[in-house]
């Protein structure tokens, strides 16, 4: 039988290592992107053609599947995976973000957050232990701990309350997932180190994180409007905190720069929507920069979104064409131009991998900023 969760390290290049995560449901190279599938969907995608992308790992959300369809249903159709389409691994994020982001009422208190939904207004509890709940029922392969989000502008002290109370719900997570029967057995749990943009927070939560133990650790409270320079900041010391011989998740990450960034400070796993949002609002990622199709230079142009690419949508259709379609609204536009944004970033991942092994990540990522620094917004 394959292994519950194994992390082999096969190349390193400074702080940055390449490797693969294996799992029941197959293996996860790394550096590794996992395409957001928010409501069971990669928006405009088929599963299929995620795969065929590079994607060996799909993200889907605790807070929204919990509201529309229900945990309970989705486990009574017989788990994310089958419900979706999608076998191979998923991780699933706690809600916390959620939970805080998107609703207008919320409670917060020890047991956890009360808040309305921002769908119908109707009240919800959610707590560590109903995260591991929800997270069980989905048949999440990478469960993620249920923790607080504080804005990196709060003072230390609210930033300090925040972080602890994560690492205590942090154990209360790990106690719910180790008591999910089955589930467990087959499923990894990594913890979520927070304190925002201060170095002994971050160092104090990582602690209490390995004291309770994860199979992965994820660095989380960054990518909510600090700016590159802070989150790099915060990068060069708080990877190291955690245990080298674990994969380390940066979430919500990011731009195609921050990838690259991230990954020569010792990343190894991350999510964003903006290659999938960025495609639906006519946004295309090349390796000279970000492209907009709307720009009426391309209505006559017959050269592919990106020469250097080769997914479908450049080896078919021409700017001219992605151009008509997204400046008509059809939806045509935005499954073509999302298909290449998600071909665009497996490709960055595999060429990350790649240059790690080589042991020329230093001159690739060189490389990359310089040609994409020329960003060509047209």
């Amino acid at each position: 039988m394959r292994p519950r969760f194994d992390f082999t390290i096969h190349a390193t290049g400074g702080k940055a290592r390449t490797g693969t995560i294996a799992m029941r449901r197959g293996d996860i190279r790394t550096p590794a992107f996992m395409p957001v599938g928010t409501a069971a969907t990669v928006k405009a995608v088929k599963p299929a053609d995620v795969r065929a992308g590079g994607a060996d790992i799909l993200l889907g959300n605790t807070y929204h599947l919990m509201l529309r369809p229900g945990a309970e249903r989705v486990a009574r159709l017989g788990g994310l995976h089958r419900f979706m389409g999608w076998d191979r691994p998923i991780l699933t994020d706690s809600g916390g973000y959620q939970v805080m982001s998107l609703s207008d009422l919320t409670t917060r208190s020890e047991d956890g957050v009360a808040f309305r939904s921002h769908i119908d207004g109707s009240r919800h509890m959610l707590s560590p232990e109903r995260s591991m709940e929800i997270q069980r029922l989905l048949g999440s392969d990478i469960v993620m701990a249920f923790d607080e989000l504080v804005p990196t502008t709060a003072t230390r002290e609210v930033q300090a309350a925040a972080m602890e109370r994560s690492m205590r719900w942090a154990r209360r997570s790990r106690e719910g997932f180790d008591a999910g029967g089955a589930h467990a057995e087959g499923a990894a749990l990594f913890g979520i180190q927070q304190g925002a943009l201060d170095e002994g927070l971050r160092k104090a939560s990582a602690d209490a994180l390995l004291d309770i133990g994860f199979d992965g650790y994820a660095v989380g409270g960054l990518a909510v409007g600090e700016g590159q320079e802070a989150m790099f900041g915060v990068l060069d010391y708080a990877p190291g905190q955690l245990d080298a011989a674990r994969p380390r998740y940066l979430m919500g990450v990011g731009k195609p720069d921050d990838i690259v960034g991230a990954v020569e400070r010792g990343i190894d796993m991350f999510d964003c929507v903006l290659p999938t949002r960025s495609g639906r609002n006519g946004q295309a990622f090349t390796r000279n920069g970000p492209l907009n199709i709307r720009n009426a230079r391309f209505g006559e142009d017959q050269g592919p979104v990106d020469p250097s690419c080769g997914c479908p949508t450049c080896a078919g259709w021409s700017r001219a064409y992605l151009h008509h379609l997204v400046r008509t609204g059809e939806i045509l536009g935005a499954i073509l131009m999302t298909e290449h944004n998600l071909w665009f970033y497996q490709a960055l991942m595999a060429d990350l991998r790649s240059a790690i092994e080589r042991g020329g990540l230093s001159a690739f990522a060189d490389e990359f900023r310089a040609r994409y620094a020329e960003r060509d917004h047209g």
